[in-house]
């Protein structure tokens, strides 16, 4: 996500940091670098154009090239400037006074909407402990209800269709179906089309008008950059729905669409979808999008997902062994299987705060095949074996390469590298080693 944006933002910020004092001249060569950036990524002219005279305007204005920190607040202000082209404040989702809250999802089709009805019921019912059922009120694309089911039904979520009525009966029938059950939330999943027409928007007019949702929210492909921007803008004319869900974020997008819808069409990204699984899926941050945009790395997210997969009391008891250098591949392949819960290697990365990180990953492999491996060679591992890393001599090294289809070095690199990390943690973890360390799970 934002790879080109962050691998250019991030040159910059190493060719001004090491100027140390910054001239008008070297501003305005920065700010050159970050025009182009922005308009090769696909964002509005307009937006840009905004973005960078807020920028001139406050460095000049403020003095800051005068200061005795002139880069670390420049940085400062392209952060300030890249939350508010983003949408300020979290959007985090919003609920009714008194249940159930009904969301109408509406877009075009291929930009993942279905898709986007199970992963926002599954992230509504997790986050928020709420019941969540959802309304099939696309009859137009073949299987559509179905596929909705049989993907809802996998994360305990009731579904509501009728073959034989109408959208705007459909919706309007599942509404007091689920009303009556209890259903704290209420999710619409409508009909799109390939583009814009009279006859989708009459009718999401129409279920809009028959239910009063409490929110209309718009499905969007952020692979389509600047013709997402355009579909916002025709469905907000026509419809005036309340927010946005961007979808396909972990493809190979350049960021266009999500750095320029909310300030063209002044309304929010609520929510991004950023992979296939179900659990991909979270509520919109500008301000963490903004700083790992500009590779600053996204903390708060990762210790998020963190929480959600790791054991608190492993963890404790994982501290504690390796305090007293105890900790074995029980222990590793345990936190392994823990870390990949939150996803691909290269997601996670992504998130920490890496001095240039496009040069550090040019030299580490990131492939989540590697992990296989390790994995592959510690379960070919005896029980002693894992429990006790040293005794492992040169025959059970055979052994342990021949089972898991790799080879003698490469479990000599397995070991070389768990016993440097049980050093390490060792190090950081004893009192006094690094005062205020506690380990990141």
């Amino acid at each position: 996500m934002f790879e080109f944006l962050t691998a250019k933002f991030e040159d910059l910020f190493y060719k001004i940091r090491n100027k140390g004092k910054l001239s008008p001249q070297d501003l305005e060569v920065a700010l050159r670098e970050i025009r182009m950036a922005l308009l090769e990524a696909d964002v509005n002219f307009k937006v840009v154009k905004e973005f960078l005279e807020n920028i001139k305007a406050r460095a000049l204005g403020q003095n800051i090239l005068e200061s005795l920190t002139p880069t670390q607040q420049v940085i400062k202000i392209v952060n300030d400037e890249m939350i508010k082209m983003l949408g300020s404040g979290s959007s985090d989702a919003s609920f009714a006074g008194k249940p159930p809250t009904v969301y109408m999802l509406v877009g075009l089709q291929g930009t993942g909407k279905t898709t986007a009805t199970i992963k926002l019921a599954d992230f509504i019912k997790n986050k928020y402990q709420r019941k969540v059922s959802v309304i099939a009120a696309d009859i137009y694309r073949p299987a559509a209800a179905k596929q909705l089911s049989d993907n809802a039904s996998q994360h305990g979520i009731e579904v509501y269709h009728n073959e034989k009525a109408d959208p705007v009966t459909i919706a309007a029938e599942g509404l007091d179906f689920y009303r009556k059950s209890g259903a704290d939330v209420i999710i619409i999943d409508t009909a799109g089309r390939l583009q814009i027409d009279a006859d989708m928007m009459n009718e999401v007019a129409a279920i809009k008008k028959k239910v009063l949702p409490h929110q209309i929210l718009l499905v969007l492909d952020a692979m389509t950059g600047q013709e997402a921007v355009n579909i916002a803008q025709q469905f907000n004319e026509k419809l005036e729905f309340d927010g946005i869900i961007l979808t396909k974020l972990d493809s190979d997008t350049r960021g266009g669409a999500a750095l320029s819808i909310n300030h063209v069409v002044k309304k929010p990204v609520k929510f991004i979808s950023t992979g296939e699984k179900v659990e991909d899926f979270d509520i919109f941050h500008p301000d963490r999008i903004a700083s790992r945009i500009l590779g600053m790395g996204d903390v708060l997210t990762l210790i998020e997902k963190a929480e959600k997969v790791i054991d608190e009391k492993k963890a404790k008891e994982l501290e504690q062994k390796i305090f007293k250098n105890e900790m074995n591949f029980v222990d590793f392949i345990d936190q392994m299987k823990s870390i990949r819960k939150m996803g691909s290697l290269d997601k996670i990365f992504s998130m920490l705060p890496v001095q240039n990180r496009s040069k550090v990953l040019s030299n580490v492999n990131m492939d989540d095949s590697q992990l296989d491996r390790i994995e592959a060679m510690v379960n070919s591992m005896t029980v002693q074996e894992r429990l006790k890393p040293y005794i492992i001599n040169g025959s059970r090294k055979k052994r342990i390469a021949a089972g898991s289809g790799t080879s003698v070095g490469d479990v000599n690199k397995l070991l070389k590298q768990f016993s440097m990390a049980q050093q390490t943690l060792k190090q950081f973890s004893r009192p006094g080693g690094n005062k205020g360390f506690k380990l990141p799970f």
